[in-house]
Formats: structure tokens, sequence, C-alpha cells
């Protein structure tokens, strides 16, 4: 693989680990997507920023536990969802006027409660 093809990748992956970071107070923008596609581009970019990243003290395990199939601890699928709907409710009926976006804010909570449910529980 080409140098600048690998600077690209650890550039994307900075840039997803950043934005699944920010998406950890944010409710509205996924954290765990953005982690693993990091780890993905880290994985085929820099041997050494993965290992970091599969290392990390806090987002290590939750990315190894994810990748590993083993689920989500239920502390971790409580406070998202809670989260979740909290905000998208918050947004649905006092920010937003128009109807059109307060559907689509819910289905998209709805769909996102979805795949966080369907998610194996890790007791």
């Amino acid at each position: 693989m080409s140098r600048l093809k690998k600077g690209l990748l650890v550039v994307a992956g900075c840039l997803s680990l950043l934005l699944g970071l920010v998406g950890i107070p944010v409710p509205m923008l996924p954290t765990t997507p953005f982690l693993l596609l990091s780890a993905y581009l880290f994985a085929r970019s820099s041997p050494r920023i993965y290992h970091w990243l599969l290392h990390h003290r806090y987002l290590g395990k939750f990315i190894r536990d994810y990748h590993e199939k083993k689920g989500v601890p239920l502390k971790v699928k409580t406070w998202a969802l809670t989260l979740l709907w909290a905000t998208i409710l918050y947004s649905a009926l006092w920010m937003i006027e128009t109807l059109w976006i307060k559907l689509l804010l819910i289905a998209i909570a709805t769909g996102v409660s979805v795949h966080i449910l369907s998610l194996r529980t890790i007791k």
C-alpha cells in the first residue's frame, strides 16, 4: 500500500475517532459506528495506532467486545437509549416545528433503538 493511501486512511481514522469521541456526550452522533470505523481504518493503515485503540483504557474493551460479537453491557444499552430518546423527544416536541422533520427524528431514534436492542447483552 502506498504511503499516500496509508496517510489518508490514518487521517480518516483520526476524523472518525474524533467524531466517535464527540458522540459520547452528544446522543445524536453515534459513537460506536465511528469507533468501529476508526478501528477498521487503523487496522489497514497503522498497526501501532490500531493496537493503541484496541488497548485504550476506556474505548478498547468496548471495541473488542463488539468486534468479537460478545455484545454490549446492559448499562451501556440503557444509557444510550435513555440519552437517545431524551434528546430526540426534546427536539421533536419543543425545538422542531416541521412535522416531517419530527417524524424523521422519531424514525431515526426507532431504527437506532432496534439496532441497540438487537445486540447481545453482556451481563
